[in-house]
């Protein structure tokens, strides 16, 4: 029965040269004018006109804005880590007031800021609630005071830390494990009506990449996160205040990343804002023979434009102003016009 189930991938162009009948992805940059329609069992690559009404409406409906930010265009969320272990800039910004001005530089690039207090790299110990709301809250409630107007998301699998982050001023929550570590998570993000990303992960940052295996990894992960935005819909969240993120890196071999990856387009299927977070990670080390996490801009950008290539509307970058500029070139050259 599982075999039968179809699962609909467009298959994303941006070419100046667009084919009449050819669909908006998502109301967005990219357009399609085929898709492919892939199930357990197999593959096969329709044209647009071939599906049916629903299916063509979900694909290339505009998604509306989230969380203040429209999505007409793709929007970049700055990364800053509060923590002495995460794997690429731990103890950096630990210091309230090194995290506040890195927060500040950010901003100048950044549609979103996202702050975490706890490290969810591969065999990263539990941080107390305590500790985390200390490492954040502070922060988030005197970037506030200084007038930061750029939205802020609040990285965290704990309900305590995310309820005390948006009392301190964050306006979204970004959850690694789509609600499922905290049963009291959803309450809190329902009551709060804030945007949300819901992440696909498995296990426990410690136990994540202990020989993570999937049937098929991309529709296993399309089919958990439509499980979890089911969940998320049914504890009270709004749907258009939610948000997807495959979860690269987290539970998956390099293998399974670059599978999801190379049809990361299938995740418009949702219906929903895609999220993709690759900066720096092991993969791009691995393939662009870097060990050392801070040295991977080069790379991480490249999947940041892969992924925008493919309609993402956020990428979770460390190297905002980089990022930035590279996104505005690949802009203007695809269109064939400066913004």
């Amino acid at each position: 029965m599982q075999d039968s189930v179809e699962y609909f991938r467009p298959i994303p162009l941006t070419d100046v040269a667009r084919p009449e009948g050819a669909l908006p992805l998502a109301g967005g940059w990219c357009w399609f004018s085929q898709v492919e329609i892939l199930s357990r069992g197999g593959a096969r690559v329709v044209r647009v006109g071939d599906l049916p009404g629903e299916v063509r409406d979900r694909l290339a409906g505009a998604r509306p804005a989230f969380g203040g930010l429209g999505l007409e265009r793709p929007r970049l969320m700055g990364i800053l880590n509060i923590t002495p272990d995460s794997f690429s800039d731990g103890g950096l910004f630990l210091r309230p007031e090194a995290a506040v001005m890195q927060a500040s530089r950010m901003a100048a690039g950044a549609d979103v800021i996202d702050i975490g207090g706890e490290s969810t790299r591969p065999g990263a110990a539990e941080v107390s609630v305590d500790e985390e709301v200390q490492r954040t809250a502070p922060v988030i409630a005197a970037l506030r005071e200084g007038g930061l107007d750029v939205p802020i998301s609040i990285d965290t699998r704990k309900s305590a830390v995310a309820g005390a982050a948006l009392a301190a001023g964050a306006a979204w929550v970004n959850d690694v494990t789509a609600l499922r570590f905290d049963a009291g998570m959803a309450g809190v993000v329902a009551r709060a009506g804030c945007p949300v990303i819901l992440m696909h992960s498995i296990a426990t940052p410690q136990t994540m990449q202990d020989d993570p295996v999937y049937g098929d990894v991309l529709l296993d992960v399309l089919d958990a996160l439509r499980e979890r935005v089911a969940a998320a819909e049914a504890a009270g969240i709004a749907r258009e205040r939610i948000a997807v993120d495959p979860g690269i890196g987290f539970g998956k071999t390099l293998q399974h990343n670059l599978a999801l990856l190379a049809r990361l387009s299938i995740f418009h299927d949702l219906g929903l804002p895609v999220l993709l977070g690759a900066s720096r990670k092991r993969f791009i080390g691995t393939i662009g023979a870097e060990a050392e996490a801070a040295r991977r801009m080069p790379g991480s950008i490249a999947v940041a434009l892969a992924g925008v290539a493919q309609g993402v509307q956020v990428i979770r970058v460390h190297d905002v102003a980089e990022t930035r500029q590279a996104l505005s070139l690949w802009q203007a050259v695809t269109e064939g016009r400066s913004r």
